[in-house]
């Protein structure tokens, strides 16, 4: 822990402005079941836009054909944000990324190699000298192609101080404008983080040539606190996601960094970050993502400003600061929502979905409405997370493999039974299985229809709210021919979620009948 004084004398050294490093389509995007296709990547990417972040990392270009596609098209699509590609500390990996990023307005290639001993002997089976020499050879090849050029030394968290603090310093030289230090495994105490940025400051000559960046995960629980830490000890660049998606737990969370510069003023830093969009961007990236907000996030989750004991209701009742120091207007939730019945018209539907970040065409409107209407027959409420997963369900229509029909017959004491229909392509199939309950039963009648070798792996029921008539989300992991896929469904019965979950999962490999 700082002593009062240090924290007062790093506070009355830092100067005004942090950098929003935005990686929600890089590192974000790879959470297992939450890639997005480029028209998804685009609108996050102008949502971010909106939102104020001031480097938007777009894409691996080297990693995909639609990694590639995606640089380039949110290139074209946001104006002032520099699109940043990544690459590794090769070439080619740094030409296919000033190719990716020939239409931005601002670009910046970032590039890099692992520094700890752990990516040095066992991933390179290489030598610390050796691993410099790669990363400035890398730099100044970069160079050649764009001015803003950031390195990041994987694993720096990991790294002993004074060889990191040569590396940095090699880089600078060559050429590097931002200089990353990630803590990738989310390894370090936020003292050994602070401090570790803190002697980079202290022993790194030309070290205010370059801003120096975090990149913080959260594999122990510790993404922000580190981040804020670096921040204290002179970072102004910080790297995170919206909700803090990302590898493993997740990355340092955008909302928490930019809301506690803005509750606690006496650090004197600032962002560009339009706090009022905070809420609205979150909601739509759990919607296209299709994952969902933990109940209780900080910031965006949807217990983050309820109140249920006696003793905190009372004192919220009596003065809200008593037990909120975040106004939630601040991040864009508004305290007087219009609530969503069958007597809801377009106007109410179209006010909330923008509220929430969602434009839709009239078209596509229409047709998220008349779904709107049946699930608020069957509901006596519809909220928000209900409005996301109508405005997501239109992404389906032109899947291969459709739901005509199911029924299911179970019970106590009863063998469960499920008929179910497909359409393949627009053939009809149908199937009949008797199984142990009704999900079970009805993904058998399923794979009597799509007959290959596929496996369940992960089978998970989330339900939005707590009433007997709520929708379901159903995620779901299914292996075939050894390869992965996510699946997502959501239904007011959760059977139904569960096999739209598992056609999901099957519309995204190759099926042949």
């Amino acid at each position: 822990m700082y002593a009062d004084q240090t924290i007062n004398l790093i506070i009355e050294t830092m100067t005004d402005k942090l950098f929003i490093f935005d990686t929600t389509l890089r590192d974000g995007e790879q959470v297992p079941g939450c890639q997005l296709n480029t028209v998804e990547k685009i609108q996050v990417a102008r949502a971010l836009e909106a939102l104020g972040v001031d480097v938007i990392e777009a894409g691996f270009p080297i990693s995909s054909p639609g990694d590639f596609n995606s640089v380039i098209e949110i290139s074209k699509a946001v104006t002032w944000p520099s699109i940043c590609a990544l690459t590794r500390a090769v070439q080619k990996d740094i030409d296919v990324a000033a190719e990716a990023l020939k239409y931005a307005k601002r670009k910046r290639i970032h590039t890099g190699i692992g520094t700890s001993e752990y990516h040095i002997k066992y991933k390179f089976n290489s030598t610390r000298e050796e691993i410099i020499e790669r990363a400035v050879a890398a730099v100044k090849y970069a160079k050649k192609y764009v001015e803003d050029i950031e390195f990041y030394a994987e694993d720096a968290g990991r790294t002993d101080n004074e060889y990191l603090a040569q590396v940095v310093e090699a880089v600078i030289k060559a050429g590097a404008t931002v200089v990353n230090i990630p803590d990738t495994t989310g390894y370090c105490l936020p003292s050994e983080f602070g401090s570790k940025i803190k002697y980079l400051f202290d022993h790194v000559d030309g070290i205010h040539n370059a801003v120096i960046s975090t990149h913080c995960h959260n594999d122990l629980g510790m993404a922000t606190a580190n981040t804020m830490a670096g921040v204290l000890n002179g970072a102004r660049q910080v790297e995170v996601t919206l909700n803090g998606i990302g590898e493993r737990a997740g990355n340092t969370s955008l909302e928490e960094i930019v809301m506690i510069l803005k509750s606690h003023k006496e650090i004197g830093i600032d962002t560009n970050i339009n706090t009022r969009k905070i809420y609205p961007s979150s909601r739509m990236v759990s919607g296209l993502m299709n994952m969902p907000i933990q109940p209780n996030k900080a910031i965006v989750g949807r217990n983050a400003f309820a109140h249920s004991s006696g003793i905190h209701q009372d004192g919220v009742l009596k003065n809200v600061q008593t037990y909120e120091i975040i106004n939630p207007q601040d991040v864009g939730i508004d305290d007087n929502s219009i609530i969503l019945t069958a007597r809801s018209g377009h106007a109410a539907l179209k006010h909330r979905l923008s509220s929430l970040g969602v434009e839709l065409s009239e078209g596509k409107l229409d047709k998220v409405y008349e779904d709107f209407l049946k699930l608020a027959d069957r509901k006596k409420e519809i909220h928000d997370d209900d409005i996301l997963v109508l405005a997501g369900a239109e992404r389906s229509l032109n899947h291969r493999v459709k739901i005509d029909y199911l029924q299911v017959t179970s019970g106590i004491d009863v063998r469960s039974v499920a008929s179910l229909g497909l359409d393949v392509s627009g053939e009809k199939f149908s199937a009949a299985a008797e199984g142990n309950g009704p999900v079970d039963a009805a993904i058998k009648a399923l794979k009597k229809i799509i007959s290959r070798q596929m496996t369940l792996k992960e089978f998970t029921i989330q339900a939005i709210s707590k009433g007997s008539d709520d929708v379901g989300k159903v995620h779901m992991q299914v292996e075939y021919q050894g390869n992965y896929y996510y699946g997502f469904g959501a239904n007011t019965d959760i059977i139904a979620a569960s096999v739209e979950a598992y056609i999901d999962c099957i519309n995204k490999f190759k099926i042949e009948n």
